[in-house]
This record gives structure tokens, sequence and C-alpha cells, in this order.
């Protein structure tokens, strides 16, 4: 990565979070101006122009070429980026948390930092990608017939990328959503947020380590998280190791999916049961969705998968340009399905609805749990990267989007507490912060608390403590309890059996030699 274009995502950033004040303040200044004055001058939308933000090169769309099932519209009551399920760019945790906001409980200050995260804003995998260009390649290779009705926009729209061999998999460095500025953002947030802790590193030669599992989107996702935490010159102060994604390192991981070999070879239970019930949902909605575009646009014989398909480009394009006319294409009903279908997979894939999701999450928790226990000694930063199916274990091992039932296929539960478009967007992030508090005892006594995407959720069970936090002994004390419940993972993954010399836990979690 050049040192211009670091500079430019620098001053990109630097007018974001310019404030905005006034030479002249006095007393008759009201609660209304004084609020706004306090809040982040932003770059209006325009600024963010792209030239192919909503269309090609071609001429001017008419309101007859605008799809007009309005999913995408922005109002009081609808944000397209919350139904994304997982797809989208990085959103605020708005639903189940805690009143009051990330601010600091008065009378406790943290002292030790963990940051799981997934990768930032990225283009489709490969996989993900063929799916969606599969209707398209249809549309164009029938030149003598021109999509009609909410899809009349598409003749004259191109694909998000003129490159596709290349840019899939990668971070999308594009548009006011581009994964590269926000994991540079999130490193700059972060910094804001803890630089009190900054010169209590206790690295070997004064250098942080932090971690990232061995794909080439993690790791630049953790590059530039370092250049906005650390500084441009973040590798003259930290070191980010770089952990396989190979079977032999068994508990020793980032990726538990990776190593639980029986999670992977359980076709029932395991890994790919995630994928047979979002087939067995999709198929309850989306086909009034396919026989819709299909009556305009008969010739061009749509599957239910590949209508599907097109709900996920209008993410991709988000993540790409800033907004999409496919997300047009559909009503919120639709969108609504959509999120809830985007749930299913990763609830039955790597979450609560697999038995080895929260065995393979213990293996984080648990190393987390002995640092969180050691204290500021162990060192104050503790930064991860990593996929989306790695974070989704270590959510089922807290327990802490708990459903009274597993989520269904045949139809919509609106109430559930599994959403993972909060839970984790692309740069999804959970956070344990330690903090000593004053509670009115002779010593300060330290806290546990969970940051989920700027968030603050409580731990069933233990939220007793300043702004709902959990006493650090609790915690320990609920891990350990946990810890049982869940399983072993050397045992519920059959390690020995597979990787008789492979470690059985994390061990490179730490800031000392």
């Amino acid at each position: 990565m050049s040192s211009h274009f670091l500079l430019a995502i620098v001053a990109g950033f630097s007018a974001l979070c310019f404030y905005q004040i006034s030479h002249y303040l006095s007393t008759s200044v009201d609660i209304i101006h004084l609020s706004s004055l306090r809040n982040p001058h932003a770059a209006s939308w325009t600024s963010w122009f792209h030239p192919q933000r909503q269309w090609g090169y071609g001429d001017e769309p008419t309101a007859g070429t605008l799809p007009q099932q309005d999913g995408g519209r922005y109002a009081k009551d609808w944000n397209i980026l919350y139904h994304l399920g997982g797809n989208g760019p990085w959103v605020e945790k708005i639903d189940g948390v805690v009143e009051g906001g990330i601010m600091v409980p008065k009378g406790c200050v943290v002292d030790q930092v963990h940051m799981m995260s997934r990768h930032a804003e990225r283009y489709p995998t490969t996989k993900a990608g063929v799916r969606i260009m599969k209707p398209l390649k249809r549309i164009q290779q029938q030149a003598d017939v021109k999509p009609a009705g909410d899809l009349a926009f598409v003749s004259d729209w191109d694909f998000i990328s003129s490159d596709p061999q290349t840019h899939f998999e990668q971070l999308t460095s594009t548009g006011p959503f581009a994964g590269k500025l926000g994991a540079f953002t999130t490193g700059i947030k972060l910094r804001t947020r803890y630089a009190h802790l900054l010169p209590k590193r206790l690295a070997p030669n004064g250098k942080t380590n932090f971690w990232a599992s061995d794909s080439a989107r993690v790791i630049e996702t953790a590059r530039h998280f370092g250049a906005g935490f650390f500084g441009l010159n973040w590798e003259d102060t930290s070191t980010l190791h770089v952990i396989p994604e190979t079977a032999e390192r068994g508990g020793d991981t980032l990726t538990p999916g990776d190593t639980c070999k029986r999670y992977l070879h359980d076709m029932q239970k395991g890994h790919d049961q995630g994928y047979s019930k979002i087939v067995e949902f999709r198929d309850t909605y989306i086909g009034a969705a396919k026989e819709r575009l299909l009556k305009d646009n008969p010739e061009f014989k749509f599957t239910n998968e590949e209508v599907f398909a097109m709900q996920e480009l209008c993410a991709f394009e988000i993540t790409t340009r800033g907004s999409s006319l496919w997300c047009d294409v559909f009503s919120r009903e639709d969108w609504l399905n959509f999120e809830y279908a985007r749930d299913v997979i990763h609830y039955y894939r790597a979450g609560p609805g697999t038995p080895y999701a929260a065995t393979m999450g213990g293996l984080y928790l648990n190393a987390t749990a002995k640092l969180l226990e050691q204290g500021p000694e162990a060192g104050p930063f503790f930064f991860s990267f990593v996929h989306d199916g790695d974070m989704t274990p270590l959510l089922s091992a807290l327990d802490i989007f708990h459903d009274d039932e597993d989520l269904p296929t045949t139809h919509r539960v609106d109430s559930r507490a599994w959403r993972t478009s909060q839970i984790t967007p692309m740069g999804g992030r959970i956070i344990f912060e330690r903090m000593t508090c004053d509670v009115g005892l002779k010593e300060k006594v330290p806290h546990v608390r969970i940051n989920m995407n700027d968030g603050i959720v409580a731990l069933p069970g233990c939220q007793n403590g300043p702004g709902h936090s959990c006493p650090l002994d609790d915690f320990l004390s609920w891990t350990r309890k946990r810890m049982v419940e869940i399983g072993d993972f050397n045992e519920v993954c059959g390690l020995r059996a597979y990787e008789p010399d492979a470690p059985d836990m994390i061990t490179f979690l730490h800031q000392h030699a």
C-alpha cells in the first residue's frame, strides 16, 4: 500500500471527524445549537460521487427504468443496511443493547482491551460472485431481449467489478463503505477511545503483538487497522502475527472451523447444515419475487437461487459504490426475509444451531478469560482479525444472543435475538473491556463488559456491575462453568483422532516474550 494512498485516507478521515466549532459562542446559544456543535461534521453524500453508483456510463435513467419496490429507500423506519444479513457494511448494534452508549461508567477506567474483528468490507467471495454473475450473463447474452419492469435499469448498468478475478475475495477500496477505509477508521476510533493505554504497552522491544488469520483480506484489514491505531509507521511499534488456517493447528488457532474435523465431516449437524437450512427457508419466500420479475421478463427463466443472488448483489454494490438500484428491485418484506435467510445460514453453520460452535468459540473465550484475570500486567491490547464464521462460535460460547428455540425454516421469526446484520456485518467486532471501578469498597474492583459493534451487551446472569458490567471474579466463575457446559475441544472435535500432536488450546495470545 503506497504512502500516498494512506495519506489520502488520513486526509479523508480528518475531514470526516473535523468538529465544526463556531468562532464565537454566546450565552444565548440554545441547546439544540450546542448539540449540533458537539457532533462530528461529515462531508455531504455528493462528495462520495461514484460514476457508476446508480448505473453505467450510458444515458441518464428515466422514471420508467427505475425499480419501484423501494426496499432500498431510506426512511425514518427503514434502513436497508440493517437487513443485509452480514453482506453489507458495518453498522452499530441497536437492538438489545444497554442504555447509555459506550461511555465508560462513572468511576471506572478501562485497563485492558480484547477485540475479535471480522475483516472489513469486501467484494463477493468467488463462489458468491459466480452465483451473482450467472443471471446477469443470461440477461446480457439475450441481446435481442431487453429487461423490463423492475429490471429495466440493467440495460445501462455495469457490474461492480471490471476485473472480478482480481477483486473477488478482496477488500473494497471505493465508496463511503470501502473496506480499506473502514479498517483504518476503526483503528482511529479505538486509538481515540483507548489512547490512555498506549504508553502502557509491554511487548518485547516496545512492540505490541496483534494477530490475523492467514487470509489476504483478513491480513489487509489488520494492516489498515494497524495504520489507524498505531500510526503509518505501525511496523515500527507493533508486530502482526499471521496464524495459519490449517488443520494441524488444532486448538491453537483463530479459525477453529478449519481444525474441528468432526464439525467438518458431520453432514447433518456440522458446517454444511447451514447451506441446506438457508435453501429451505429461501424457497418459502423467493418464489413470489421471482414470479413478479418473470411476469415482465418471461424469456429469462430465473431460478430461486438466481433471484436470491440479485438480493446479494444489492449488498455488494453498496460496499463498492455506496448505493444500489438492486435494493429497490425488492420490497421491504423481501428484505426482511433475506435478512432472516442470512441469519439462518449463520445460525446453523457456525452459530448456536450446530453443537460444535460453542466448543469452538470456547478456545478464544478461555484464552481471553485468563488474560483478563492476569490484568494489565499481561498487556493492554489484544487485537485479533478473523472471518465471520470464526466470530459466531465465540458468540455461541458467550450465549449472549440466545433464542429459546432453534430458528425455524418454515417461517420467519421477527422476535429473534440472532441477527447477523448487527452481529457480524463486514468489519463487525466484539470487544471485551476490563475496567477497574470504584464501587465504594476499600479497593477498586475489576469488571468486564462486552461491546458488540459499539453497543454494550449484558452477559446473561452477570450484569450487576456499573453499566451492566460483570465483576471480574463473577465473569471468571461464569466462564469456568460455561467451559464445562460446552465441552472440551479435544473431545468434541475428535482432535486426537485426526491430529494427535496438535495443541488443544490457544497459546499465541500474549504480549511478553
